[in-house]
């Protein structure tokens, strides 16, 4: 008998957050957002930079891959590429990509190695297959999913719902490795050319997605939403969404709602005389949407019976409505998939491919996220030797550097920490991570406008020792993926102001030794010097950029920014004098991007 692995790889492909998730019998080996690599946000387009990042860090070539599942939800991909072939839609491909597309092996494969899925399909694998449960439910959320003439569940009657209708929920029950269909909720076919953007259809991440689009002009800013959503006046907002206990309608916004935010204008949002109105459209969709998610739920804990319930879809990305369900729902546990957006959607296609299509059974849990690529010594020794590296900056090698770490925070010093494998998903969970000390309010505005460059109202996360998170945070579930807000208890809401939102919640990281070992270790040593075993904690990275991901990344992010010192493994960097005349030379010329990595590789 063969000792060779069975590998599996998972792709979300074309529309935005393309993704690969690579399985070693059934173990997610690596997983990678195609934006990690490009340093486009959110990037769409064509997956060969995916495929050979996770096909590198496992040291195998394609033809050694067992199986291949693709998603996008456009179109099921065969039909979406041979669309491609013909027609230019630089979106889904542009010009650079095409000819790299015609070369790739996968490009308009017809082969038994590669399959395709259907997109709620996807995020229901990637919430339950690597979950801890035997046994439980599934609620997938999401903006926009499948075609009904595309989705793939053979288990429920589609009689009467239009062939054009597309995925907006659908809830599920599990067994084992066996997945039951129990319903899904439709979007009916937009009435003109104009609404085929999805947030005018009628769903419920529609309507989010829509309320995003109008207070910040970007359908995909529903994390901020969320943050500004505690500074409106409830009920001052007439309803956005009807919601009869059983059918989501969104209302005709034309008459009342006509402040929409224009970012052309030039003006500062936060400078706005819509703010406040703005500020009521949040509450007003936040507190709906909780509304809807804790009917649903509801529903499915007294329709089965279980006691289990896993989500995923970008609506569960909504943290503070995740809080919500963990105190109301009845279940007993809650697990939401870390990357629950359509970045996730690559691990789902890689189980169904294991479990559905091989038959093999359910194995591993998802403890962590840390998927990543590991960057060697070497790697970060390389980001260090460049010229402009060298010239403003100071670098001590260290052999404690959580505790040499510590003692800098405590000094109101803000810290980039670049420590192991890059994590999947949109959080920075403390890898890829910018950290400061929370025991002080200015903490969150020096942050906000010194190093992330944004507007004032957007909260910071805490980091928080495993077993002391019960004593600082209200709720009893777990939270390592950063996906729940629990209330801040009233005796520590001045200890730890700048994590603390201004409701009193905060959306909690709580780290385990075991999964963790260097962040854990960072904790400690705070809470020796302190008392307070909690960190501010945010992604490492600046506004409008995604997180980084190699040495380099960090290096060019710490120069061109308010950063004041980077820990990139056991080195701790710091600005020298130098580094006050050149930084406004880079700020002023350009492409920060393109100035840095040409400074940091010259010789």
């Amino acid at each position: 008998m063969s000792n060779k692995p069975t590998y599996v790889l998972g792709l979300n492909a074309y529309d935005h957050d393309v993704s690969a998730c690579l399985l070693r019998d059934g173990e997610i080996a690596v997983a990678i957002a195609k934006e990690r690599i490009t340093r486009q946000k959110h990037a769409s387009g064509f997956y060969k930079e995916v495929v050979d990042y996770c096909l590198k860090v496992e040291g195998l070539s394609l033809d050694e891959v067992d199986l291949v599942v693709r998603n996008c939800y456009v179109l099921p991909v065969p039909e979406m590429e041979a669309r491609l072939a013909h027609q230019f839609l630089p979106f889904y491909l542009d010009g650079d990509e095409r000819a790299v597309a015609k070369a790739h092996p996968l490009f308009l494969k017809q082969s038994p190695k590669v399959a395709t899925l259907s997109h709620h399909l996807a995020h229901a694998y990637s919430a339950f297959a690597p979950s801890p449960f035997e046994e439980g439910v599934v609620m997938v959320v999401d903006g926009v999913g499948s075609m009904r003439s595309d989705v793939m569940e053979t288990d429920i009657a589609l009689d009467g719902v239009s062939p054009l209708a597309r995925e907006s929920e659908s809830y599920y029950r599990f067994k084992g490795s066996k997945l039951e269909t129990l319903k899904k909720h439709w979007l009916d076919p937009p009435r003109s050319f104009l609404s085929q953007d999805f947030f005018n259809m009628e769903g419920l991440g529609a309507a989010y997605s829509r309320a995003s689009t109008y207070v910040f002009g970007d359908w995909n800013k529903c994390g901020e939403l969320m943050g500004l959503a505690p500074y409106g006046r409830p009920n001052a907002c007439r309803p956005l969404i009807d919601f009869d206990g059983e059918k989501v309608a969104v209302p005709d916004w034309s008459q009342d709602l006509q402040e929409p935010w224009i970012p052309e204008t030039g003006a500062k949002w936060e400078q706005s005389s819509s703010v406040p109105h703005w500020q009521d459209v949040a509450w007003r969709i936040q507190d709906e949407t909780e509304r809807v998610l804790l009917a649903r739920a509801k529903w499915l804990r007294e329709t089965t019976g279980a006691k289990n319930l896993c989500i995923a879809g970008g609506v569960a990305l909504n943290c503070v409505a995740n809080g919500l369900l963990e105190r109301e729902s009845g279940f007993e546990n809650v697990w939401i998939q870390p990357a629950a957006g359509d970045d996730g959607v690559a691990i789902g296609c890689a189980y169904w491919g294991r479990l559905a299509l091989q038959g093999k059974p359910r194995a591993h849990e998802m403890k962590h996220a840390y998927l990543g690529a590991a960057y060697s010594d070497a790697d970060v020794q390389a980001s260090l030797k460049g010229r402009l590296v060298r010239f403003v900056t100071r670098r001590e090698k260290t052999a404690d550097v959580a505790a040499k770490a510590a003692r800098i925070l405590t000094e109101g010093a803000v810290l980039g920490w670049f420590q192991g494998r890059s994590e999947f998903g949109p959080r920075a969970l403390g890898n890829r991570s910018i950290i400061a000390d929370p025991r002080t309010a200015e903490m969150k505005d020096t942050l906000n406008s010194r190093v992330k460059h944004r507007q004032a109202f957007r909260p910071f996360a805490p980091l928080v020792i495993a077993e002391r998170a019960k004593e600082v945070f209200e709720g009893e579930l777990d939270s390592p993926f950063m996906l729940i807000a629990k209330t801040v208890r009233e005796e520590w809401r001045n200890k730890i102001p700048a994590v603390t939102h201004v409701d009193g919640t905060a959306r909690v990281q709580t780290v385990h030794q075991e999964t963790n070992e260097a962040l854990y270790r960072l904790l400690k040593a705070f809470e020796a010097l302190t008392g307070v075993p909690v960190l501010l904690n945010t992604s490492f990275n600046v506004k409008g950029e995604p997180i980084v991901e190699t040495p380099d990344d960090a290096m060019r992010c710490f120069l061109s920014t308010g950063v004041d010192y980077l820990a990139l493994h056991d080195v701790l960097v710091s600005k020298n004098a130098m580094h006050r005349y050149v930084a406004p030379l880079v700020q002023t010329f350009g492409d920060v991007a393109m100035i840095m990595r040409g400074a940091m590789q010259a010789g």
